[in-house]
C-alpha cells in the first residue's frame, strides 16, 4: 500500500464512531466553547462591525432652505422669554468615522446666541445652529416674521 494509496483508509471510513459509556457525548456548543480563549483574531468581530455601520454625510441646505431656517429662529429669538418648544433634526458628527447621522430633539428653548450662533435648551444643552436641518414648534406656525414686519 503506496502512500499515494485514495483507498489507504476505506477499512476505517465507514466504521461507526465511538462513543463512551463512561462519559456523555458533549454538545458542538460546549466542544467550540473549549477553543473560545485561544481566538487568534481578537477584537477582529468588534471591528468588523465598526467597518460596517453605516454613517450619513450631511446634508448641504439650498440658499432658500438657509433663509427659511434663518426666519424661524428670528421668530424663536422674538419669543425666548417665553421659553417655547421645540423639535430639531440635528446633524451628530460620529466619533470614529467621517459623518454621522441625523437624530431628533424635543426641549425648550432657553437662548439663542446670534453671533456665536448656538441654540440653547433648558437643560443646558448647546445646539450649532449650522447643523440644525429642521426646526419645527407651535410658535414658528406663524407666518410673520417679527424682524421684517411682514
Amino acid at each position: 500500500m503506496s502512500e499515494k494509496d485514495p483507498h489507504r483508509y476505506d477499512d476505517m471510513i465507514h466504521m461507526p464512531h465511538f462513543k463512551s459509556r463512561k462519559h456523555p457525548q458533549m454538545s458542538l456548543h460546549d466542544r467550540a466553547a473549549q477553543f473560545a480563549p485561544f481566538a487568534a483574531l481578537t477584537g477582529y468581530d468588534e471591528s468588523i462591525k465598526e467597518t460596517s455601520r453605516l454613517t450619513e454625510r450631511e446634508i448641504e441646505l439650498s440658499e432658500s432652505e438657509k433663509a427659511e431656517l434663518d426666519r424661524r429662529f428670528r421668530i424663536l429669538s422674538a419669543h425666548i422669554s417665553e421659553h417655547p418648544q421645540v423639535t430639531i433634526r440635528y446633524f451628530v458628527q460620529d466619533e470614529r468615522k467621517t459623518g454621522g447621522s441625523y437624530e431628533t430633539f424635543s426641549f425648550r428653548v432657553k437662548a439663542i446666541d446670534p453671533l456665536l450662533r448656538i441654540l440653547t435648551a433648558e437643560d443646558k444643552e448647546k445646539y450649532s445652529l449650522d447643523a440644525v436641518l429642521e426646526i419645527n414648534g407651535e410658535i414658528l406656525e406663524q407666518e410673520e416674521d417679527p424682524y421684517l414686519g411682514e
